[in-house]
Order: structure tokens, then C-alpha cells, then sequence
């Protein structure tokens, strides 16, 4: 088993930066890539960001230019650096890895618990 423990979120204003980080512990996965995505009640989870194993990013439109998602070499923590916030972003903000547990080759996906972030003056 793999968990994900989310941090940094909060209360910000319009305009005011976070940095969420995600730290997994558990068994060891060869990752196919991690991610962060986000829900408010009554919508579905939507994909916010994700970072392949070999460094490749994507970003869903609204965040591109606001959003960064990195890691460190080892592939934990993976970070979302949040700049120039909107009332727009708020959210509980997942985050969740794919990847292949040992001696198996079916991808597993797991997620963190979410953190809240809230942007209001």
C-alpha cells in the first residue's frame, strides 16, 4: 500500500500564493506519473496537474501560467506551486500517483486525503 499526505493549504486572497506538497510513504512503485487535482461539492474531481516519471508536465487550462507542479529527483514530495490565486481555485486538492506496485503489471492509482485551499478577501 502506498499513502499520500497532502500539506500547505489554506486560507489566501485573491492574488496570494501557496505551495501544496504531497509526500507518499508505503510500498515502493515504479511511478507513471503523479498528479494533483481538485473537487468542490457538486462538481466532479477535475485534473489540475500532473508530472510524468521523466519530467513531463501538464496543466489544465484555467491554472497554465499560475500553477507549477515539480518533485524532487526521488519523486517525493511532488509539489504545486500556486501564484496569482482566484476565488476560482478554491477547492480540496488531491493528490495521487499511478504507478505499478511490486511484481505486478497492472498500474495502481492511490490518493492523498485533500487538502483545502480557499481563496477569498
Amino acid at each position: 500500500q502506498v499513502q499520500l499526505v497532502e500539506s500547505g493549504g489554506g486560507l489566501v486572497p485573491p492574488g496570494g500564493s501557496l505551495r501544496l506538497s504531497c509526500t507518499a510513504s508505503g510500498s515502493i512503485l515504479r511511478v507513471i506519473d503523479q498528479g494533483w487535482y481538485r473537487q468542490v461539492p457538486g462538481k466532479e474531481r477535475e485534473l489540475v496537474a500532473t508530472i510524468t516519471s521523466d519530467g513531463r508536465t501538464n496543466y489544465v487550462e484555467s491554472v497554465k501560467g499560475r500553477f507549477t507542479i515539480s518533485r524532487d529527483s526521488a519523486e517525493n514530495p511532488v509539489y504545486l506551486q500556486m501564484v496569482s490565486l482566484k476565488p476560482e481555485d478554491t477547492a480540496v486538492y488531491y493528490c495521487n500517483v499511478r504507478g505499478y506496485p511490486p511484481m505486478t503489471s497492472v498500474p495502481h492509482v492511490y490518493w492523498g486525503q485533500g487538502t483545502q485551499v480557499t481563496v477569498s478577501s
